[in-house]
């Protein structure tokens, strides 16, 4: 295989749009990057410009092509923001809406509603998952809801939904495929996990017509191919997962119990549990990790919704910091936060807690905290939220050994050497930390015959770095307990 050729990612997430571009050694060739804007219409509310993020990964797409040349291309795959949820006209292929995000909460309501209906336990029944506004389904309710127009128009079936995947394949496509793969599916809270098929109890308890689905295929498959304008020549798009699922392929964790922890925008953990969809007694989500051949392998999850946003927030709102590794060095230049804990319940609590309601907290304050101690609380509290996820797995039996992490934030050491503490169980960080892309990329190569094997792929993996705990058990369990409390000041 030529140096030249490569597997062309797009990653589109919630704060950003990227492309980036990999060899046949899973090796990193290029990338581009554009932020993108966050809508707050209201309290708990989050959107996203459709057309935006279109316009962003092509550009993105486009600049590393650029770069590399269109010759070496040989595959495209896209990952995805989960659960956000765009619904457009088929005609134009223009959004009805913005996009509502996985982190929006106007359908709390709702589900508690569907809650007391009982249609919270055929939800976990059918689809892993728990009732909550997280998931897509309740959000394109709302959509549905929201004019009798919209309405109208889905049941001629004259709409399309879709995750942002499933959007931009449509864009891509020019409006010739409509289809996603199962791992997005099964985030709609629409999909059966176990018959691999949309349910058609949940869509009709949600009055959503069938006639607006996409097509659900394998996450390693023929997607359909590139309108020739968009890259200069047509390109056959040939891999699908959502980002958490994608993540866990890059890091080649494809025996079951095999375990990864993403650190981006939330903090997501994955725990491969092979051909068993693991109905957890802990609040944790049974979900598809990917489809391949038509073989299903599954995993079981915990979401964090807010981990790199409190970075964020306390940039962007507070400016206690001028970069985001700025709060490296705050966190490395005291000895403790003095009891301080920030609870990042922006959008609610995630796993195991599930409270939609649920707002941010900061605890603990004295007339001795600066900014440095709230700095620090804030990569702390990533740390103690990771580990509420592990003990909830461990409670479901997992068997859990050290830790592979990836995204954004893996890059400061300090975190990881934290995390490693809390957890007492070592963390590994992989040479590349870009694994959402990566795994997108492999997913695409397993298609087209780039990467010939999941065995070659998992030969690609390589560690960096590992972090070995160096805590005191008795600390570790006393400043665990801390988080517990602030944590129960936040919860309704």
């Amino acid at each position: 295989m030529a140096n030249s050729s490569y597997v062309l990612a797009l990653d589109q997430g919630t704060t950003s749009s990227r492309a980036m571009a990999f060899d046949a050694g899973g090796r990193p060739l290029a990338s581009a990057q554009r932020e993108l804007e966050q809508i707050y219409p209201d309290d708990g509310w989050v959107e996203h410009d459709a057309e935006a993020i279109w316009r962003d990964t092509v550009a993105c797409a486009r600049q590393v092509v650029a770069e590399l040349g269109i010759e070496g291309l040989d595959s495209i795959g896209i990952t995805n923001q989960r659960e956000t949820t765009v619904l457009w006209e088929r005609g134009s292929g223009r959004p009805v809406h913005n996009a509502i995000v996985w982190q929006d909460r106007r359908t709390a309501a709702r589900c508690t509603e569907l809650e007391r209906q009982g249609l919270g336990e055929l939800v976990q029944q059918r689809t892993g998952l728990l009732l909550d506004p997280y998931f897509s389904a309740t959000k394109l309710a709302w959509l549905l809801d929201s004019s009798s127009e919209i309405r109208s128009a889905a049941e001629r079936s004259e709409l399309a939904f879709g995750t942002v995947d499933c959007f931009l394949l449509w864009r891509l496509t020019g409006g010739r495929v409509h289809a996603t793969d199962a791992s997005n599916a099964a985030r709609t809270m629409l999909f059966d996990i176990h018959r691999q098929e949309w349910d058609g109890e949940l869509l009709q308890s949600l009055a959503i017509p069938p006639g607006i689905l996409p097509q659900v295929l394998d996450s390693s498959a023929e997607f359909g191919t590139t309108e020739t304008d968009i890259l200069g020549r047509t390109v056959a798009v040939t891999g699908i997962a959502g980002d958490q699922q994608a993540a866990t392929f890059g890091q080649a964790a494809f025996a079951p119990g095999s375990i990864k922890s993403t650190y981006g925008t939330g903090c997501f953990v994955m725990l491969n549990t092979g051909d068993q969809a693991v109905r957890s007694r802990n609040r944790l989500l049974s979900t598809v990790a990917w489809r391949l051949g038509g073989e299903v392998s599954y995993a079981l999850e915990g979401s964090i919704f807010n981990a790199g946003t409190a970075v964020q927030w306390l940039r962007d709102e507070l400016g206690l910091i001028a970069t985001a590794a700025e709060s490296e060095t705050l966190a490395a230049g005291i000895e403790d936060t003095g009891g301080v804990y920030l609870v990042p319940a922006f959008t609610g609590l995630g796993a195991p807690y599930w409270q939609a309601q649920a707002r941010g907290a900061l605890v603990g304050l004295t007339r001795d905290s600066s900014r440095a101690e709230v700095v620090r609380a804030a990569l702390e509290a990533v740390c103690y939220q990771t580990r509420d996820l592990l003990d909830a797995m461990a409670a479901d039996g997992a068997q859990i050994g050290s830790l592979r992490v990836d995204g954004g934030m893996v890059a400061n050491d300090w975190l990881l050497q934290f995390l490693a503490d809390v957890l007492g169980r070592p963390v590994e960080r992989p040479v590349v930390s870009e694994t959402t892309a990566l795994g997108a990329a492999y997913l695409a190569g397993l298609t087209s015959g780039f990467y010939p094997s999941l065995e070659v792929i998992a030969e690609h993996w390589q560690r960096q770095r590992v972090f070995v705990p160096a805590m005191a058990e008795e600390q570790r369990e006393t400043l665990y307990a801390g988080w517990q409390t602030a944590v129960a000041r936040t919860l309704v």
